[in-house]
């Protein structure tokens, strides 16, 4: 009996000493880490460049418009915001004074013409003359010199019908020039567009601009049809750009919203704006300008698509670390280590030529710590 009392007081002991280590294991052992995966997968995969600083969308035609002479506003047709069509009158400066000299110069032009009638029907009728003593003087009923006299008169007739031509052709001139004086205090549309600007009102005096002296224009006219953006590239994407090439447009006015577009011209030299930041303009067009209301002047960005790959094995391009290096899902729920070859390359995802197969779960995020080879985790899985 005592020999049975020692052994369960030994198993006893023994119990009490495994329940405190697996106590002491429970409280000390270590949690797998909760990381999110993406599951590689085949889709597009473009290479892309974007500018620098933000660009501004612009109207293909804006004219800041501004009569030829200068002086007092007398007619003004037009509000800020309207729409106007080619040709239409836009404001009139004072010109009575020309005016009357246009209207003066169309009553010569009138006494021209009577006049040019006048003489050259007295032309014909003294040539008639002549030609009918010419006549006579062959049947011997007139003398010769009568038949001088006669044929002098028609030349004198006919330089006279002449005379009044010319003098018809300088009153014509004569109301170009009047036309063309009054042409010079009326500002009319170059194309159809909206007002944007009006510099004046009726009443004050508008004055033209000065050699080397820039003054506001009476009113800026902007061609709303036709609307780009044009945004700064860095020097080294440059030469990787050209016109024809499909590019993605986005507005920080429209957020969320993207315009297809296609790039329309490269500027041919750089901009140094500083020596460090060096730029080339490049211009893109939007393939439906319609599809929102745009505005002259909303900063813009332009992602320009050098080359794209469809059904291609693509990673998220977040993923791939230093040298092509990326952690993947195992068995048994721990990490590994793949290094991969990759093709195309944006922002976005990435190309993947060998390393990896399709289906594989990479990770995406890791919370808290640095993640090492062999780690088991709690996958969480994300879409790609």
């Amino acid at each position: 009996m005592p020999s049975s009392k020692r052994l369960f007081r030994l198993t006893g002991i023994a119990l009490v000493i495994a329940a405190a280590g697996l106590t002491t294991w429970y409280l000390t052992r270590s949690t797998p880490r909760a990381v999110e995966l993406t599951t590689v997968s085949h889709g597009i995969v473009e290479a892309t460049v974007v500018n620098t600083r933000a660009g501004t969308v612009k109207a293909c035609r804006r004219a800041k418009l501004s009569p030829a002479a200068g002086g007092q506003v007398i007619t003004l047709k037009i509000r800020e915001g309207d729409r106007v069509k080619e040709g239409q009158m836009l404001l009139e400066l004072w010109n009575t004074d020309l005016q009357a000299q246009f209207d003066l110069a169309n009553q010569q032009l009138a006494t021209a013409e009577g006049k040019q009638r006048e003489a050259c029907i007295l032309a014909g009728n003294a040539q008639r003359e002549s030609t009918r003593t010419q006549q006579l003087v062959k049947q011997g009923f007139v003398s010769s010199q009568r038949a001088d006299d006669a044929d002098a008169t028609a030349k004198a007739r006919h330089a006279a019908c002449t005379a009044a031509a010319a003098d018809v052709k300088r009153a014509r001139a004569q109301i170009a020039v009047s036309q063309a004086n009054l042409e010079r205090t009326r500002l009319v549309a170059p194309f159809s567009g909206v007002i944007a600007q009006i510099t004046g009102e009726l009443g004050e005096y508008v004055t033209p601009s000065p050699p080397g002296i820039p003054t506001p224009p009476a009113v800026d006219l902007i061609d709303d049809s036709c609307l780009y953006v044009s945004a700064p590239m860095d020097e080294v994407d440059a030469p990787r750009i050209r016109p024809g090439q499909e590019a993605r447009i986005t507005l920080d006015a429209l957020p969320g919203q993207v315009f297809s577009g296609k790039i329309r011209r490269i500027a041919p030299y750089v901009t140094e704006i500083e020596k460090q930041a060096r730029t080339v303009d490049v211009e893109a067009e939007f393939a439906n300008p319609d599809q929102a209301a745009l505005l002259v002047g909303y900063s813009a960005d332009i992602e320009a698509i050098i080359d794209r790959r469809e059904n291609v094995l693509r990673v998220p391009t977040q993923v791939i670390r230093q040298d092509n290096k990326v952690w993947m899902l195992t068995q048994g729920d721990r990490i590994g280590e793949r290094i991969l070859k990759t093709g195309l390359a944006n922002w976005a995802f990435t190309e993947v030529l060998e390393g990896l197969s399709e289906g594989d779960q990479v990770l995406l995020s890791s919370e808290g710590g640095e993640v090492k080879e062999g780690m088991q985790v709690t996958p969480k899985l994300s879409q790609p």
